[in-house]
């Protein structure tokens, strides 16, 4: 179902027109276009007492920095105070220029490892849009003047809501893919009025819960790509009709990556490191009757046998995902035990081999309708990142997986270049971001890693900031940003 405004006209316009600053700046979630790729060199050794031009105790947000003309402008929510910010900083000083609370009746619930405030804001001339999954999209002019509102229902995705606002000329794009509510939404940017909104659908791929999208919008031509729980889809920038689709055994999680004619995205949950074994019916017997009945009832079923183990994880909360959690899902006759047959059902569709593309894929773009046996390109079922983008840079695709796993592929052929640990391990949020022939890589640690782009895994640097780091960082005029979970800090070019 669409809904269509008449009485606004929607102009579509080059992404890299939008911005007044100039194609320096970097204006939205990983910068120009959503490319990752800066235009001037920034620093490979740096730290809390290296290369520091300044730094700043923010509160606490997961979204990254969005930068144009002499402004840095971020989102935030201050979890003792309930309070949703949106905040502007001086470029230079980093002090703080302005700020404005941003009223929610309700904040969303969101994951542990999460924020109301993972949304990055977008800049466009003398307008900034913050989209927040507890209230919708707030409109300031650069030097705080509320502009509009364009109110939503509070977001009611698993995990949090994730995704950050798009732009194409006069359109902001919002992808809503929530439970019970999945939508694309078109607004003028001018008013805060919608254009036209389009019912995503759902594709379940699992227990209930476990299917929202997290992934930013991307555009193409005329085209929104999006990327969601078991599919990525083309839809028109005009209305939001479905143009084309591709199948996929992934989450929805990575945003996808653009370059030329030619998204590559992250299709996570399917690769075969992240998960264990699944026991048969007389093994888990065995470890788990306690009582010799034959069969294993709820209070008897092991609390330590996991659907998947995040590599790296630590005690990150629900980094490790119990079969336990989903008991009742399990339990298909609902008589509070695991019979044999339940079990070995669900081992039988555990252990089927995966038919859909998945892992790190390569997709052309175009064509109409279902192009799952059509436009694949090509497809890498290991170290597949689930969070991060990729990185298309210089004929070559970059990507970070959890661990730390650096890989490398020929963008045409998927030939991997290189697959290694790049001395920071943990889980990876941030996406990496290229300059002057050098790769970022920030880990949930607190660690920037910077490596040589090449057909080898040169590691340049590992520079530790000592807090966790879920925003991709932003490089402007040399100067690398980096925001952590309490800080800003701007890295002077070497």
């Amino acid at each position: 179902m669409r809904v269509q405004v008449p009485s606004l006209t929607l102009t579509v316009v080059s992404v890299s027109a939008l911005f007044a600053a100039g194609p320096a700046d970097w204006p939205q979630y990983r910068g120009l276009n959503g490319a990752g790729i800066a235009a001037t060199a920034g620093p490979v050794k740096f730290g809390l007492k290296q290369n520091l031009a300044w730094s700043v105790a923010i509160p606490k947000g997961h979204s990254s920095p969005s930068i144009a003309g002499d402004r840095i402008f971020l989102s935030s929510y201050d979890k003792t105070a309930n309070k949703l910010e949106v905040i502007a900083l001086n470029r230079k000083n980093g002090k703080i220029a302005w700020r404005q609370h941003v009223p929610a009746t309700e904040v969303e619930k969101v994951h542990d490892v999460s924020s109301p405030a993972t949304a990055t804001p977008i800049v466009d001339g003398n307008r900034v849009y913050t989209y927040f999954g507890s209230t919708g999209v707030v409109c300031h002019d650069r030097n705080g003047k509320l502009l509009w509102t364009a109110p939503m229902p509070t977001a009611k995705a698993s995990f949090g809501s994730g995704a950050s606002p798009a732009l194409a000329g006069n359109v902001l794009l919002i992808a809503r893919d929530d439970e019970g509510d999945r939508k694309l939404v078109a607004i003028d940017t001018a008013t805060g009025r919608q254009l036209w909104t389009a019912a995503l659908g759902g594709r379940a791929a699992g227990p209930a819960g476990a299917n929202s999208g997290h992934a930013t919008p991307m555009l193409w031509k005329d085209q929104v790509i999006l990327h969601r729980n078991g599919e990525i889809v083309g839809y028109s920038l005009k209305d939001g009709s479905r143009r084309w689709w591709m199948s996929l055994a992934s989450q929805g999680t990575s945003t996808p990556a653009i370059d030329g004619d030619t998204v590559y995205v992250g299709a996570a949950g399917s690769e075969p490191e992240i998960r264990d074994p699944v026991p048969d019916y007389a093994t888990l017997l065995e470890k788990s009757d306690k009582n010799k009945d034959g069969i294993v009832d709820a209070e008897e079923f092991p609390a330590d046998l996991a659907v998947l183990r995040r590599v790296d994880a630590g005690s990150t909360p629900g980094a490790i995902v119990m079969f336990k959690k989903f008991f009742e899902f399990i339990d298909g006759n609902k008589n509070s035990k695991v019979e044999e047959s339940e079990w070995e059902g669900l081992r039988k569709m555990l252990n089927q081999p995966v038919t859909m593309p998945h892992g790190v894929v390569a997709i052309k773009l175009g064509g109409e309708n279902d192009v799952t046996k059509t436009n694949l390109l090509w497809a890498e079922p290991r170290a597949v990142p689930e969070v991060p983008m990729a990185l298309a840079y210089k004929n070559r695709v970059y990507t970070i997986s959890n661990g730390g796993i650096a890989s490398a592929y020929d963008a045409t052929t998927g030939k991997v270049l290189f697959r290694g640990r790049v001395g920071a391990g943990g889980l990876y949020y941030a996406s990496p971001i290229a300059a002057a022939d050098k790769i970022y890589f920030a880990s949930g640690d607190g660690a920037v890693t910077v490596i040589a782009a090449g057909d080898k895994l040169e590691v340049l640097a590992v520079n530790d900031l000592q807090e966790p780091i879920f925003a991709t960082p932003a490089i402007v005029d040399g100067n690398l940003y980096v925001r952590t979970t309490g800080h800003l800090y701007a890295f002077n070019a070497e």
